[in-house]
């Protein structure tokens, strides 16, 4: 029979523990693991206690004294401090990035999406009010190269037609644009034929989704263009003289004969404003949610639609108003008058900011590109022109026409649409920062009426013309934006987005009285207003406050520093310096002249007490 081994007598020794360890697999995102000590090799990290430092086994009969409990503690090495940057970042594949850090952006692209100026240096003013300055400044420059970064993901480019060597474009029919371009752009392109309500004003929705038009005769109707689903169809039995989308596609202004009717997209009666009755022309101003109606009066009147109420009824005292635009760019009301003139209005000034001369007989249209530098108008002298709107109002070019331009629009992209009779011109330049060329059209078309009305569409290449016979959808390569925000407006949006978007407008909506020609102008400071409070400030208190350092009392103990204390000890100091200074201006004032002595009468009278 077998009996056990007892222990410490021929027993096999216990393997070393290095050895029967595993080796460690080494994973991709790691780097290759140093050498280990002669004859280990890692193993797993299994269980805590045996995760431990190895020590080298001792023999059986050596006398070694035992140590303290603390010696026996596991004695953890303490780890280095990790040096950033000493190597260059790996990724997850374990490669080395060959280009570390942020891409960079170029200043040219940058420059574009930057609103402050920094050539202007930060006025002398208080440390809390520069810091200020200087952290928007920081977080402006941080928002335009995010925006320079997100321009890679434009994926859309505008595209020009084309033409073969030494062949006009303008030569070039709607009906062979249609042929070469693809059946969604194609269907783009129709005829409207209404000719028993024309002639026809029309407009676009911001989103450029819907299209909304109104005849002479009555006839008013809202449709989904891309798809051709009519919204609404009604007759006003009433001229109509000008039709215009609010902020949205849900609400329709129409100036009527006689006042202004607002409707929904379901063509029901909201709203009839009678203030503003013999409305000719319309513009919205969607940021300030504004309404400017110009009359057969002669009165330029600004209508809060967000609250029903009017701003401002201004007085041009130059008779009848048929010929107004908007400028885009800072919200201004551009005006022709019959002598020639075009003035610029805002509502919270009762005069024009500016009266440019800039025909020799009446003026019969206007329009203002999108980025507000350049204006185009015509006259009655069958001149075309274009000015600078940077603060110089000089003319840039002209041009004489057989007919004289009796509409214009201007597109996206910087181009020129003009309406002379029965045929359309539309000249491009050289970009969207440019004027357009007035030397040879673009683009030609001839309609089967006379032109009454014109209007891009936003984000699409897509010219409406209103005329005699109804209306038409042109097609014009490179005239819109390609790329659209989807937070601000966004063809494809639905009812709860739309919902969303219109709170959102409303919480951000400028006022009125923040209109004026340089809209940068606002983040400034008026260096000069505030020299002028400060010498009213002198004059009426008749010493300088600021020239002196102001007083700081000096600390006392026993609770005699207490913030009341000090406050009526600085209020007690400035009490006296005030004192002395009154005391100082008085006694080099003049004394004041005596009183005239009363001339002597023999009787007094009883209206004697009157007198002083």
């Amino acid at each position: 029979m077998e009996t056990a081994p007892k222990p410490g007598r021929d027993v096999p020794p216990k393997k070393n523990r290095l050895q029967a360890k595993k080796k460690k697999p080494r994973r991709y995102w790691e780097e290759e693991t140093t050498l280990t000590a002669a004859g280990a090799s890692p193993g797993p990290p299994g269980n805590k206690k045996r995760n431990r430092e190895l020590r080298p086994q001792r023999p059986k009969n050596a006398n070694i004294a035992k140590k303290s409990r603390i010696s026996r503690k596991r004695q953890l090495p303490k780890k280095p401090r990790e040096r950033r940057n000493l190597e260059p970042q790996r990724s997850v594949s374990g490669a080395q990035d060959p280009f570390p850090g942020p891409a960079p952006v170029p200043v040219e692209v940058a420059r574009k999406f930057r609103r402050i100026d920094k050539s202007k240096k930060l006025p002398h003013s208080k440390s809390k009010t520069r810091s200020r300055l200087e952290v928007a400044e920081a977080e402006e420059e941080e928002i335009s190269i995010k925006a320079a970064r997100s321009e890679l993901l434009l994926a859309e480019e505008p595209g020009f037609l084309e033409g073969e060597d030494g062949e006009d474009t303008a030569k070039i029919r709607q009906a062979d644009i249609v042929e070469a371009v693809d059946i969604a752009s194609a269907a783009k392109h129709f005829d409207l034929n209404l000719r028993q309500f024309g002639p026809y004003r029309l407009n676009y929705s911001p989103t450029g989704r819907h299209l909304a038009f109104g005849g002479r005769r009555g006839h008013v109707a809202t449709l989904d263009w891309v798809t051709k689903r009519l919204m609404c169809e009604i007759n006003v039995m009433e001229a109509v003289r000008d039709i215009r989308f609010l902020h949205s596609e849900a609400l329709l202004a129409v100036a009527q004969n006689r006042w202004l009717h607002i409707y929904d997209n379901q063509g029901i009666e909201l709203h009839c404003i009678r203030r503003c009755d013999r409305v000719t022309r319309l513009e919205f101003l969607p940021f300030h949610f504004l309404l400017a109606t110009a009359s057969e009066t002669g009165f330029l009147t600004y209508l809060d639609v967000s609250v029903g109420k009017i701003m401002a009824a201004l007085n041009a005292r130059a008779g009848r108003l048929d010929v107004m635009t908007k400028n885009p760019y800072n919200a201004v009301i551009h005006l022709g008058h019959s002598n020639g003139t075009v003035s610029l209005w805002s509502p919270a000034m009762k005069e024009p900011l500016a009266k440019i001369l800039c025909h020799r007989g009446g003026v019969r249209a206007v329009a203002v590109d999108s980025t507000g530098t350049y204006m185009a108008t015509s006259g009655l002298d069958h001149q075309l022109k274009i000015f600078d709107l940077r603060g110089t109002f000089q003319p840039l070019g002209a041009r004489t026409l057989p007919q004289g331009a009796g509409h214009l629009a201007f597109s996206q992209r910087g181009l020129l649409a003009a309406g002379m009779g029965d045929v359309v011109n539309i000249w491009a330049g050289q970009g969207k920062a440019s004027p357009p060329s007035l030397e040879q059209p673009y683009l030609t078309h001839r309609l089967s009426g006379h032109v009454h009305g014109l209007h891009f569409c936003p984000f699409e290449d897509v010219l409406g013309v209103g005329h005699n016979g109804g209306i038409t959808s042109m097609l014009v390569p490179g005239a819109a934006e390609p790329n659209f925000d989807g937070l601000e407006s966004n063809p494809y949006r639905s009812q709860k987005q739309r919902q969303e978007w219109e709170v959102k407008a409303l919480l951000e909506k400028v006022p009125a009285e923040l209109i004026c020609l340089d809209p940068r102008a606002l983040a400034e400071v008026d260096v000069i207003s505030l020299e002028q409070e400060k010498k009213e400030r002198i004059e009426r208190l008749g010493y300088d406050p600021e020239a002196k350092a102001p007083f700081q009392p000096k600390p006392k103990q026993k609770g005699r520093s207490s913030t009341a204390s000090l406050v009526k000890r600085k209020r007690k100091v400035m009490d006296e310096e005030h004192r002395d200074k009154v005391r100082q201006s008085l006694e080099q004032q003049p004394q004041k002249q005596e009183k005239k002595a009363k001339p002597l009468r023999a009787r007094p009278s009883a209206l004697d007490r009157f007198v002083r």
